[in-house]
C-alpha cells in the first residue's frame, strides 16, 4: 500500500514537472510594435509617430549601409555610413524621444534594398577585414546617436552564405558582448537567394538574434487572411524557435493589407499565442494616412490577451 502511494506521488510530481516544461516552452504574445523610419527623407521626426506607453516602442533608423557618400557609392568593407534622414533624426532627437517615453528603443538598419541608383550589395573583401571595420565602425555611430540594437536588412549578395552569416554573426555577436547593443533582428524575405543568406545565418547564430522581422509585404499585394497565417507558419518553422514578427507596408504595395484583414489575422495569431509583434515599413509612408494603421497595431498590442 505504501509502495502504491509512493508510486502515484511521483506520478503527480513528474505530470506537474511535464506541465511546466510545457507551460515553458510554449509560444507567448508579446506587446512590440517595431517601426522603420527615415529612409524616404520626407522629414518624418519621432515625434510624429503615435507611441502608446503601453507596449514596447522599437524605431528603427534605415538605413546604414557601408558604402561611400559619393555621388556614385561604392562598397566600403564594413565601414558604415549614414544615408538616413539625420537631420531629422539627430542623436539629440534620438535622445529625447527616448527620455520622453520611457518604453521607447531606437535600432538602425544595415543595408536595406538600394543606394544611389543602384543596388546595396553585401561586399566583404574578407570575413576578418569586415567584421573589425563594421564593429568599429558601428560602434561609433551606435554610441554617437545613444542606439540600443542594431537590425540586418541586406537584399542583394556578392558573398556566399557561409561568409554572410560568418560576418554577421560575428559582428552581432561581438557588439553584444562589447554591450554596444542589447539586441539584434533579421529582415529577410521569400526569395531564394535571400533565405539562403538568413537561414544559414540563423543555423549558426539564431541564438544571436532576438526578432526576425520578416517582410511578408513582399508576397504578393492580393494575399488573404489564410494565406497571411500559411506564410506566416512556415517562416515561423524555418526560422524555429524564433520570434517572428507580423508586418504590413503602409503604402499597401504589398502583403496583406490592413484594409484587407491584417489585424484580423493578428488576433488569430494572437489567440494562438503567436504573434510576437508587429512592425511597419514605414513611418515615411505612414506620415500622410496619419498614422492611422500605427495606432490600430499598437492598441491590439496594448489589450489583454
Amino acid at each position: 500500500m505504501e509502495l502504491s502511494k509512493i508510486s502515484i506521488t511521483l506520478l503527480i510530481i513528474e505530470a506537474l514537472f511535464i506541465s511546466h516544461i510545457q507551460v515553458q516552452a510554449a509560444p507567448a504574445n508579446s506587446n512590440l510594435f517595431r517601426e522603420y523610419i527615415g529612409a524616404e527623407f520626407k522629414n518624418v521626426k519621432f515625434t510624429d509617430v503615435p507611441i502608446n506607453q503601453n507596449i514596447e516602442f522599437h524605431f528603427i533608423l534605415s538605413f546604414a549601409i557601408d558604402y561611400d557618400t559619393s555621388g556614385s557609392p561604392s562598397p566600403t568593407n564594413g565601414k558604415f555610413n549614414i544615408f538616413w534622414d539625420s537631420d531629422n533624426l539627430s542623436p539629440s532627437q534620438v535622445s529625447s524621444i527616448k527620455s520622453t517615453h520611457s518604453n521607447v528603443k531606437v535600432a538602425l538598419s544595415l543595408g536595406g534594398d538600394s543606394v544611389g541608383n543602384g543596388f546595396a550589395f553585401f561586399s566583404p573583401s574578407s570575413v576578418d577585414s569586415w567584421v573589425s571595420n563594421a564593429v568599429s565602425s558601428l560602434t561609433r555611430i551606435i554610441k554617437q546617436f545613444h542606439l540600443d540594437g542594431i537590425d540586418i536588412d541586406y537584399e542583394h549578395f556578392k558573398a556566399d552564405p557561409d561568409t554572410f552569416a560568418e560576418c554577421i554573426g560575428r559582428l552581432i555577436t561581438t557588439l553584444k558582448q562589447n554591450k554596444v547593443i542589447s539586441f539584434a533582428s533579421i529582415a529577410p524575405f521569400h526569395d531564394d537567394q535571400v533565405q539562403s543568406h538568413y537561414l544559414a545565418l540563423w543555423r549558426k547564430y539564431g541564438h544571436q538574434i532576438d526578432y526576425v522581422n520578416f517582410q511578408f509585404y513582399a508576397y504578393d499585394k492580393g494575399t488573404s487572411v489564410s494565406q497571411f497565417i500559411n506564410f506566416f507558419n512556415t517562416q515561423s518553422s524555418n526560422y524555429n524557435g524564433g520570434k517572428v514578427l507580423a508586418s504590413f507596408i503602409s503604402d499597401g504595395s504589398g502583403g496583406l493589407s490592413p484594409e484587407n484583414g491584417f489585424f484580423t489575422a493578428c488576433n488569430s495569431l494572437k489567440n494562438q499565442q503567436k504573434l510576437h509583434g508587429i512592425f511597419v515599413w514605414s513611418a515615411d509612408d505612414s506620415k500622410a494616412n496619419g498614422f492611422r494603421y500605427e495606432k490600430q497595431s499598437q492598441a491590439l498590442l496594448a489589450a489583454p490577451y
